[in-house]
Formats: structure tokens, sequence, C-alpha cells
């Protein structure tokens, strides 16, 4: 049944970007200043919004494995993080080809730039910290208070443009950036697939997180006797 969901759910959050992919090409005009390249928002502001999403998920994840010591909130935990983590390479990936297009360099040491790749190595190392600690309960804790410190570093790379006069643009979605009405309602449409496309991998690698578990213990078993 469950496969079944998502099976349906893939599906959809497919079609609805093609839909999407084809409104941008076709049903919008170039930016007045930027040309074709101003598409890159599109991609680039929802992937951080996802990536945000998925990191927020995995703070509360974390804390309620703290509290319940039950380790299902620990699979939820680095699922939504691998996720949180392919969603923030597309945004830094995106946010460079913008850049070159745009800055015509790849990369500056921007505050945002820079923020967002330290909260991304953060995560990184959430994954590496999983891969030193062999016994479950000790990585799901120690793993937990990564994660609850590494969230810490969020705040900062969203608020970075606005606290610091930076090369990055203003945001457009708040605070002093202007987007066109058409431009502002495909952003967040274009999030929408975006969204179910990340809660797809998590369900996913729940799934396997279970089932890996489930093979540890087997192994712990015969390891015994």
């Amino acid at each position: 049944m469950r496969e079944k969901i998502l099976y349906s759910l893939g599906i959809v959050a497919a079609l609805f970007l093609a839909r999407n992919i084809w409104k941008m090409l076709v049903g919008l005009p170039d930016e007045a200043f930027q040309g074709a390249i101003f598409r890159v928002i599109f991609f680039h502001v929802p992937a951080a919004f996802t990536c945000f999403a998925c990191y927020l998920t995995a703070l509360i994840a974390s804390i309620s494995y703290l509290k319940s010591k039950n380790l299902k909130w620990d699979s939820l935990s680095v699922s939504a993080t691998e996720v949180g983590l392919a969603f923030g390479a597309a945004n830094l990936v995106s946010g460079m080809i913008w850049a070159r297009i745009i800055w015509g360099i790849w990369w500056t040491w921007d505050w945002r730039l820079t923020s967002s790749l330290i909260c991304w190595l953060l995560y990184a190392g959430y994954l590496v910290l999983r891969r030193a600690v062999e016994e479950p309960t000790e990585r799901a804790r120690l793993s937990a208070v990564m994660s609850i410190l590494s969230f810490s570093v969020v705040p900062f790379v969203f608020f970075s443009i606005k606290w610091f006069r930076t090369q990055h643009p203003q945001p457009v979605l708040y605070g002093e950036g202007k987007m066109d009405s058409a431009y502002r309602s495909m952003l967040y449409i274009n999030w929408i697939p975006l969204l179910m496309i990340a809660v797809i991998f998590v369900a996913v690698r729940m799934l396997q997180e279970k089932r890996q578990r489930e093979i540890d213990a087997l192994r712990r078993t015969v390891h015994a006797f």
C-alpha cells in the first residue's frame, strides 16, 4: 500500500514538474535585465526552501529521539538530512551557474554563499559521524546532538543577506527584493513538486533504514552464537 502511494505521488510530482517547466519556458517572458538565465530562480529558491524544510524535520526528529529513545525518529532524522543535503547541493550548484552568468564568476565569498556552504558541510559531517559509530543507540544519540547543533546555522543562512549588505541580491519573497507577481507565483508553485519529491525520497530512505536495522539485528544475533 505504501509503495503504491509513493508511486502515485511520484507520478503526480513528475507531471506537475513537467507542467511547470513548460510554463517557465513558454508562458513566462525573459527577465528584463537578466534574460533567460533568470529562470534558474524557479529551482534555486525552492531547492533552498526544501533543504531547510528537511533540516527542520531532522531537528524535530532528533529532539524527539532524545526524548523517546525510539529509533524510528533517528531513521527520520538521517533520511531527512540526506535529502536536505541533496537539495542543498542543488541550491549551491544552481546558484553558481546563475552567478557565472550574472557576476562573471563561479563563486564569491559572500555571506549568504559562505554560510550556505558551511551549513552544508556541517550536515555532511553529521553523515560522517554516523559512519564512525557502530552501536545503534550511541550513534543515534550523538547524531541527534550533531543535528541540533548544525541547525543553529540555518537561521544565520536565512537572514544573512538581511543582516549584511552583500553581493547576493536582497530576498524577493521577504524584505526589500521585488518580483513580478507571475514570477512569484511560479516560484511558489514549483516548490510543490520539489517538496513532493523530497517527501518520496525521505519515505524511501526511512524504509531502507528500517530494513538495515533488521539486517544488523540479525547479524548481531548470529554473531552471539
